[in-house]
């Protein structure tokens, strides 16, 4: 998406299905993105999350493990030189958006939230992304944001606040749900 602002993420590869990680979902987690894949699919999404996040941003979610782990997969090796393992269980699912049918296919995507606190690593790219830096969730909903991105923004803002489950005064929730968010909490 060319010009906007979106969440760092990817294809789930091989690897993150295969790779280990002693700190699983939680299992309410787990229940939420079994209503639409197999458990080993969620936590392959997860894992993709994480790597993804490494990846394109430097930053890591993980616990320090020593010695650090190795693995063949070449897509999770430089985030074990880290000397971190994912740490899935500092992760919650948010939400899926998918491209709506008719149109072409240009996603499928789960959505999580990480408490900054328990990411480390230096925020930098690979040149995937651009303008990478930290924002307030007021200053990135006046961001340039596909409605997509806007409307997570906009639930992460309400369950932040406590709200739950009175989404419908959102206006982009009433144009979105059922179309391009298919689940959410």
């Amino acid at each position: 998406m060319p010009h906007m602002y979106v969440f760092p993420g990817g294809r789930v590869d091989a690897g993150d299905a295969r790779v280990a990680s002693p700190f699983g979902l939680s299992s309410v987690d787990v229940k939420k993105l079994t209503r639409s894949t197999s458990a080993a699919r969620a936590r392959a999404l997860a894992m993709t999350a994480v790597r993804e996040t490494f990846e394109e941003t430097g930053l890591i979610l993980g616990h320090k493990q020593d010695p650090a782990p190795r693995s063949r997969s070449p897509h999770w090796q430089p985030f074990f030189q880290t000397g971190y393992v994912p740490a899935l269980d500092k992760m919650q699912y948010v939400a899926r958006a998918i491209t709506p049918p008719g149109g072409v296919r240009r996603y499928d995507a789960r959505f999580f939230l990480a408490d900054a606190r328990d990411v480390s690593g230096q925020l930098k790219g690979n040149g995937e992304l651009e303008d990478l830096r930290w924002v307030s969730l007021d200053q990135a909903l006046d961001l340039p944001l596909s409605p997509i991105t806007e409307l997570v923004l906009e639930l992460l803002g309400e369950r932040l606040r406590g709200a739950r489950g009175d989404w419908e005064h959102i206006p982009l929730y009433r144009s979105l749900f059922g179309k391009e968010l298919v689940e959410h909490e």
